[in-house]
C-alpha cells in the first residue's frame, strides 16, 4: 500500500540535496555541527526553564522579555520622541477653541464662557 510519495518534509529533502553535492569529508562535520546545534538548543531551553522554576521557588520574579516601558527596537524614538506637554490645571480651558492670549478683550457687560 505504498503511494510512492516520500514522507520526508521539504526541509529534510533540501538538506539531503545540499549534502549530496558536498564531498564526504565535508558531509560528516556538517552533520555533526547540525546535531550539536540541535542538542545545544535543547540544553539552552532546559537551562532557561530550570532557572525560571528556581526563581519561582525563591519568590523572585522570573526574567522576562523587556516591557514597553523599557522601550527598545523599532518603536523606541529616543531623543527624537515628541516632548511631553505640561498638564493644564483642571479649571483652565484648553483645546482647539481656546484662544488664550490671542482672544479679543472682553467688554464689561459680556458674559464669560
Amino acid at each position: 500500500m505504498s503511494t510512492g510519495v516520500p514522507i520526508a518534509s521539504g526541509k529534510s529533502e533540501i538538506f539531503e540535496i545540499v549534502l549530496q553535492f558536498m564531498p564526504d569529508w565535508i558531509q560528516i562535520p556538517v552533520l555533526i555541527l547540525v546535531v550539536l546545534l540541535v542538542v545545544g538548543s535543547w540544553v539552552f531551553k532546559g537551562k532557561r526553564k530550570l532557572d525560571q522554576r528556581r526563581a519561582r521557588r525563591q519568590g523572585q520574579a522570573p526574567v522576562m522579555a523587556p516591557q514597553p516601558a523599557q522601550a527598545r527596537g523599532a518603536d523606541f524614538l529616543g531623543p527624537y520622541a515628541p516632548q511631553q506637554q505640561p498638564q493644564q490645571p483642571a479649571g483652565q480651558p484648553s483645546g482647539a477653541d481656546f484662544l488664550g492670549s490671542y482672544a479679543p478683550p472682553r467688554g464689561q457687560g459680556e458674559p464669560s464662557v
